[in-house]
């Protein structure tokens, strides 16, 4: 995607203010990042709010906690690539998952950082990233490589796995994914048939040993 305005648009979502606070004042001062500064429109400290941010703006550029309240990471990666998909969405996590980080490369993420990495290693990618380039932090990139056991899912499986996990019923999932309740119900055996389980207390135990069960995913 190319911005043909003289300034890029962003949304923030973290669930931490001094981190959305931090984060504007560096996109926003002319000349850090971009000679004209990128424009915040927006803010969200959960993911729901992220999602309805995202639809009102449709911003260039989407800086995305992986783990925040309300909705699971791969829940509004999923739903933001689907109401604004000329966003570049640029996630920031503190998770160290191989499966969940190597789900989030292979679902299109535009770029991935870790909390723990420094601003400057962000702040001198983004333009690059803006203008349709993709950059994955060393560090994570690392542990991505070192994932061979992981099974390969797309976002949309990684998003009903997610909701598999966190004990939603398959006509909650139904409604959500916008399928019927049947549909679910044969997604819900397939993805036992490919994990190799048959419960949803097994399903846990495996994606739990291949690192794909993020921090709010939790079994009800």
């Amino acid at each position: 995607m190319t911005n043909t305005t003289s300034q890029f648009t962003a949304i923030i979502a973290d669930d931490h203010d001094l981190i959305r606070s931090a984060l504007r004042r560096a996109l926003e001062t002319p000349g850090s990042i971009e000679p004209n500064g990128i424009q915040v429109v927006g803010e969200a400290a959960n993911g729901i709010d992220a999602v309805s941010a995202v639809k009102r703006f449709k911003p260039d550029l989407v800086l995305l906690d992986v783990s925040m309240p309300l909705a699971s990471g791969a829940e509004v990666f999923e739903d933001i690539r689907r109401w604004s998909p000329d966003s570049r969405i640029v996630i920031l996590t503190a998770v160290t998952s191989p499966g969940l980080l190597a789900t989030i490369k292979d679902g299109g993420a535009a770029g991935l950082f870790s909390k723990a990495g420094s601003n400057e290693e962000l702040f001198a990618q983004l333009p690059h990233i803006l203008r349709g380039g993709t950059y994955i932090a060393e560090s994570l990139s690392d542990i991505i490589s070192k994932n061979d056991e992981r099974i390969a899912l797309t976002a949309r499986e990684r998003q009903y796995l997610t909701m598999v996990l966190r004990g939603k019923s398959n006509a909650d999932i139904a409604d959500v994914m916008g399928i019927s309740a049947k549909t679910a119900e044969k997604h819900r055996a397939s993805m036992m048939r490919k994990f190799g389980v048959h419960s949803a207390v097994q399903l846990f135990q495996r994606a739990n040993e291949l690192g794909m069960v993020e921090a709010t995913d939790p079994l009800e």
